[in-house]
């Protein structure tokens, strides 16, 4: 079994914002209101004496306001909670520029001196027996370790560098692949590998994606399984 490193804790961080866009939204529901009250008031005025307005027809147009009003500022209230989060995740999405994370990915490297980037795994549930092989680029097997047992969650492991044969694995990319099973079922596996969060950017929607620099595609907070 390879060695387990330690998991990270991420500190949640409550952001504030949207509270300009929510008064935005709460006027145009002023506007909106105004405008239906205008309008009933001059089917009033402009009604016919002998066949005026039902009282019935009368609560339901007030009720319509009222259901008008609300929807607007529901959306208001969801628009300012929406700019919160996205604040929120922007602000711990930057106090992990530097660090280490394991995300879904298969990849180990290892340096000239032996040398390795941590890998992990993750499991829905609780398995018996858990098998990691390592290949080289060539997809030749260079490392089976012991099988052992994991619970559900998440691992993360290093490999000493050493191969089957004893010697020292050569510099370059390695792949880990991840069999699991419980009571002879096979069980779902993620492989997960280390990246280094370089930077923070903004999708279209406001949403924070993490730079990995290239060794893995962005990402985004909920990609992010461990904090090493």
């Amino acid at each position: 079994m390879p060695s387990t490193i330690d998991s990270g804790v991420m500190n949640a961080i409550n952001g504030s914002a949207g509270a300009a866009r929510a008064a935005a939204a709460s006027g145009g529901g002023a506007d909106l209101q105004d405008s239906f009250m205008t309008l009933l008031v001059t089917q009033l005025r402009n009604q016919d004496p002998m066949n005026p307005m039902e009282n019935a027809e009368m609560t339901s147009q007030l009720a319509q306001i009222n259901t008008v009003s609300g929807i607007q500022d529901l959306n208001a209230t969801l628009e300012s909670i929406t700019g919160q989060i996205d604040a929120g995740q922007a602000i711990q999405a930057s106090g992990l520029i530097g660090k280490g994370v394991l995300v879904p990915g298969q990849r180990v490297l290892v340096g000239e001196d032996g040398s390795t980037t941590p890998f992990g795994v993750e499991l829905e549930q609780s398995a018996d027996e858990v098998n990691i092989t390592i290949r080289n680029e060539s997809g030749e097997v260079v490392r089976r370790f012991e099988s052992f047992a994991m619970d559900a969650g998440v691992e993360s492991f290093t490999w000493n560098g050493e191969m089957d044969n004893g010697e020292t694995a050569p510099k370059g990319a390695y792949t880990v692949s991840v069999e699991a099973s419980a009571d002879g079922e096979s069980l779902d596996t993620v492989q997960l590998n280390y990246a280094l969060v370089n930077g923070v950017s903004l999708d279209q929607e406001g949403a924070p994606r993490l730079d990995l620099g290239g060794i893995s595609e962005q990402v985004t907070l909920a990609d992010i399984r461990q904090i090493l």
